[in-house]
């Protein structure tokens, strides 16, 4: 079967029934396969979402949005990615801006620690690959922010190129699809599954389409990811450190230079643990002490 995403016909959930039959009676045989590419790619014919970032490959764009997508809902990107390109519509231009611009810009995407990661990214495209982002994976995984997982996200958005990964949403459907009934699931036994899975000869399609079918599946059944080994709940946003430290930086984009004191009282929570957070975001490289005066960046 060729799993060409215009050309596969529509299926519904006798077809999630017979997969799982056929998985039964076969196992992992290249049948069960063309019958997933059938399911998953039909699905996204129909229903693909219709986002920013999939109508370019130019790779900076790119860079952006996997960096914005880390621990963050694709509505928020959706609103902040286009805002974020009209600022720094290049990678040049990200990498020369006042760190206080880049994380006005970025507010509202919370990880501002990711903000300061994908700056520092540019600077290293420009100064050492002449603003042009590797498409090598190993060379992309050791940039400031990308693991292993994103380098390969975007070697596959970017450059189309065959690699293999999991993230949230792959993950869900393996675990729907391969894993009925089991619990404990790890990434370990998945990986194999989506590497005898990918359709190489347009990954960057197959991967779209993978995601965009767990995005659907989180809204309409129990979240298959509450099977997998490595599934925990996100901590309480309330009163974290999270929270401390988007209030301190916050307070600093509007007014880049402050009395630490001053900035301190300010912030309706424990004295000590803001100046802890203070400190963290100082070794960071988000603010400077100079005296008894915060600024941010580096200036």
């Amino acid at each position: 079967m060729n799993p060409n995403h215009e050309t596969i016909p529509r299926s519904g959930q006798s077809d999630v029934e017979e997969f799982r039959a056929l998985l039964a009676e076969q196992g992992l045989e290249p049948d069960t396969f063309a019958l997933f590419w059938k399911i998953i790619l039909s699905h996204y014919e129909r229903e693909r979402r219709d986002l920013a970032w999939r109508f370019t490959t130019d790779p900076y764009p790119i860079l952006v949005s996997e960096i914005m997508l880390q621990q963050t809902q694709v509505e928020r990107v959706r609103r902040k990615y286009p805002e974020f390109l009209a600022a720094f519509p290049t990678c040049a231009d990200l990498a020369k801006a006042p760190l206080q611009r880049v994380l006005a810009v970025w507010q509202g995407m919370g990880y501002n620690r990711r903000a300061i990661a994908l700056q520092a990214c540019a600077k290293i495209v420009v100064n050492e690959y002449s603003g042009n982002l590797p498409s090598d994976v190993d060379i992309l995984a050791t940039l400031p922010g990308i693991g292993r997982a994103t380098a390969c996200s975007i070697a596959a958005f970017a450059f189309n190129l065959p690699v293999v990964f999991i993230e949230t949403n792959i993950r869900r459907v393996f675990i729907f699809f391969f894993f009925d009934g089991k619990d404990g699931v790890s990434d370990r036994e998945i990986i194999p599954l989506v590497e005898r899975a990918l359709y190489r000869k347009n990954p960057r399609i197959w991967y779209w389409a993978l995601m965009d079918y767990g995005s659907t599946l989180k809204k309409t059944i129990a979240n298959p990811n509450r099977r997998s080994a490595h599934y925990t709940k996100q901590s309480k946003f309330e009163g974290s450190d999270r929270e401390i430290r988007g209030m301190v930086l916050r307070s600093l984009v509007s007014n880049p230079q402050q009395d630490e004191k001053e900035l301190v009282r300010s912030i309706p929570l424990s004295p000590e643990r803001v100046h802890e957070i203070i400190d963290r975001l100082a070794e960071e490289g988000f603010i400077t002490r100079k005296g008894k005066t915060l600024i941010i960046g580096d200036r």
